[in-house]
């Protein structure tokens, strides 16, 4: 009490006549910050740093001072919030990424400096529209929503999180939420006694089995709903879940049971049922989700947990505070902290860290095990790359193969909850570059991205090692990595690797190089060797061209009939969408070629939405009668066994198809994927293709492809 007595009084002292953009003393600013952390039962610590966080940024206030005042511990959190703010001020890109990096490593050592920072914010956010400028009222609403609200969920303070998002949300998108608003007063009139006699029900229906338990009702908060509209693309009035209601309970027994109580005595809705409490949630939450229909025949949200559960689902981590003892906080719950510095060490700018950051906070969650039982909890969308990096970055690194549920299973396989995931890993694996353009988590993509670079590293200095080595004999030079050492400032590099690499890159031409180290050289034969090349390209360049024109050469009109072209009109079928007899089609008009058959739903036909005038109402004869094929293509994944193509080839042709090309996309270990071109009559034929090899063991799924 005598510190924070001493804290008040020094605070007020050094802020004097300071004012805030709404005119109220400065101090004011402090003193509510440190009664949002009061109101959260923090340590001494914390709240003395709250009244303080601003002395040393903006008053004659030292770190000396502070320290010799208040102790080390409320210095060093005076020291680390002060250095978090100074950093915020810049408003572009890279330093709004910078901060947070800041912030990474400050609440890695100390998880209070986050404690202090989101009241701060809290506050902040709750005095936005005095800032005069918009701009910069939207930028701090738009940061507080894409990673203060998340980090405040992620060390689990729903009433930072609530608070937050809705405070941004009022300033970025006012109008929808000043209609939600509007629609749930209405509603709130519209059913007066509805949310009261939900929780009557509910509590009679408990106390009538034994259980003593607490029942509440709330509105889910403007924002959540809003994103619910977005996420499932539904307007206001198809929402059914907009009110949820919360049982409280002594202990996890009482959970069960009151969980087995409601799904006996209503009906249950289908896929809407979650337990927390066996697997919890990264930030330590713990409940029980599930939807019934319920009094009144409502489809209401319940929620049931234990009272210690809901404080700590109210508070987080302030809840079960250890510092008060000394003690340091569970290595468990900030894992994800750890994952974030390990981004952090990965990543080369600091925009992409907060790129791979927001990855690690935005997404929804599902739950997977390891062959020992260990939870893994990772982002909707998953891979079991995503899974190999979150068990250990070493696992990620040199995955071959994965068995999910005991089944082996692609990389590119979307993980859900429940599964149990088994990574195969080799000593000679190293990340795919093409793992990038699946995997989910932002410690994953920063691994990959890290490697690639490490690898087009090592690859372009050598390349452009033997570049330059290449152009100092042709001048009759001896090649030396001393050549370049007076010439390394010119590019501003330490190393002479780093040079070679953006030579081989293509960024720096050797010849520029070389006339660095040599700049009173007059290059002849490399101005011939360059003129050679040049008459090559061009000579090259030419008999292509004619080639390609060669090709386009005896195209012509379709010999099966197709309502709405003019006779004699020449016919292309478009190689996006590979159109077929029974698809629905459409002609696009090209001036000189003709028309182009295209299906309804092919994507290219964006490109013509401004000129209507190139279109064709076509259909395909229903008539036709021709011995013409056309060319369907397959989007294949195959088992890599012997014989697997020669099975897929004979299964293609028992049906009446005939393989005009295949490509393969990616090849691994285990699986194929591949691009097949098969001549067939119309869409009934290649369905019976489909329907075979969907039917065939070797074939792991098949569709038809839009790909060109």
């Amino acid at each position: 009490e005598d510190m924070l007595n001493r804290a008040y009084v020094y605070s007020m002292k050094m802020h004097g006549s300071q004012r805030r953009a709404n005119g109220d003393p400065y101090f004011s600013h402090p003193l509510e910050v440190a009664g949002i952390l009061t109101e959260m039962r923090l340590d001494d610590a914390s709240i003395a740093t709250a009244l303080l966080h601003d002395t040393i940024e903006d008053t004659s206030a030292t770190y000396a001072e502070v320290r010799d005042m208040f102790g080390d511990d409320v210095a060093k959190l005076v020291d680390g919030v002060t250095k978090l703010s100074r950093i915020e001020i810049q408003t572009n890109e890279n330093k709004q990424a910078e901060n947070f990096r800041k912030l990474v490593l400050a609440m890695s050592e100390d998880i209070r400096v986050l404690l202090i920072k989101l009241a701060d914010r809290l506050h902040n956010m709750r005095t936005l529209h005095f800032l005069k400028n918009p701009e910069k009222r939207l930028r701090i609403a738009t940061e507080t929503l894409e990673i203060y609200a998340p980090l405040a969920e992620r060390i689990g303070i729903q009433r930072f999180k609530d608070e937050l998002q809705d405070l941004a949300f009022k300033e970025i998108n006012g109008d929808a939420r000043e209609s939600i608003m509007a629609r749930l007063s209405y509603l709130r009139q519209d059913g007066e006694n509805m949310i009261d006699k939900i929780v009557g029900e509910l509590q009679e229906v408990l106390e009538i089995s034994g259980i003593e338990g607490q029942v509440d009702g709330r509105e889910k908060t403007p924002y959540s709903i809003w994103r619910k509209m977005q996420r499932k693309n539904v307007a206001f009035e198809q929402l059914s879940d907009i009110m949820a209601f919360r049982i409280l309970v002594k202990d996890v027994g009482e959970c069960y049971h009151t969980l087995g109580i409601l799904h006996s005595e209503y009906s249950v809705v289908p896929g809407r049922f979650k337990d927390f409490i066996s697997t919890p949630k990264r930030n330590g939450y713990q409940s029980l989700h599930t939807t019934i229909i319920g009094p009144l025949k409502q489809r209401i949200e319940v929620q049931i947990r234990t009272f210690d559960m809901h404080n700590v689902s109210e508070l987080g981590v302030a809840a079960h505070w250890a510092y008060k003892q000394g003690a340091k906080a569970d290595g468990k719950q900030y894992r994800w902290v750890r994952e974030l510095l390990e981004i952090l060490e990965n990543a080369q700018k600091p925009d992409e860290f907060l790129e791979h950051t927001k990855l690690e906070l935005f997404q929804e969650q599902v739950f997977c095990f390891t062959p020992k039982g260990d939870l893994i909890e990772l982002p909707r969308g998953a891979t079991p790359i995503d899974f190999a990096y979150a068990v250990h970055s070493q696992v990620g690194d040199t995955c071959v193969g994965a068995k999910v549920n005991g089944r082996i299973t692609p990389l590119t396989a979307e993980l859900q909850n429940g599964d149990q995931v088994e990574i195969s890993t080799s000593k000679t694996q190293t990340p795919s570059p093409t793992w990038e353009r699946f995997v989910v988590t932002g410690k994953a993509r920063s691994r990959i991205r890290r490697f690639i670079r490490m690898q087009q590293r090592e690859e372009y200095g050598a390349l452009g090692k033997a570049m330059l080595q290449k152009i100092f004999r042709q001048e009759g030079y001896e090649f030396s990595d001393k050549a370049f050492k007076d010439v390394l400032k010119i590019y501003r590099f330490d190393e002479v690797e780093d040079l070679y690499a953006v030579v081989g890159a293509g960024n720096v031409s050797a010849k520029e190089v070389f006339n660095s180290v040599f700049p009173g050289h007059i290059s002849q034969q490399l101005e011939d060797y360059k003129q050679k090349v040049d008459d090559e390209n061009i000579i090259h360049l030419h008999n292509k061209k004619e080639k390609g024109k060669g090709s386009e050469r005896g195209k012509g009109t379709s010999s099966i009939p197709i309502k709405g072209l003019i006779p004699g009109m020449a016919v292309h079928y478009a190689r996006c969408c590979h159109p077929l007899p029974g698809d629905r089609i459409v002609g696009i008009v090209s001036t000189g070629k003709g028309v182009t058959i295209h299906t309804i739903d092919c994507e290219t036909l964006e490109s013509f939405a401004d000129e209507p005038e190139r279109w064709l109402d076509v259909s395909w004869e229903e008539t036709a009668d021709s011995n013409e094929e056309l060319v369907g293509r397959l989007s294949i994944t195959v088992t890599n066994t012997q014989g697997a193509l020669g099975t897929l080839s004979m299964v293609i042709a028992k049906n009446g198809g005939n393989i005009t090309n295949l490509k393969v996309t990616s090849r691994t270990l285990d699986f194929w994927e591949m691009f097949v071109d098969i001549q067939v009559k119309d869409t009934k034929h290649l369905n019976n293709v489909l329907a075979a090899l969907r039917a065939t063991p070797i074939i792991i799924s098949v569709e038809r492809s839009r790909m060109r």
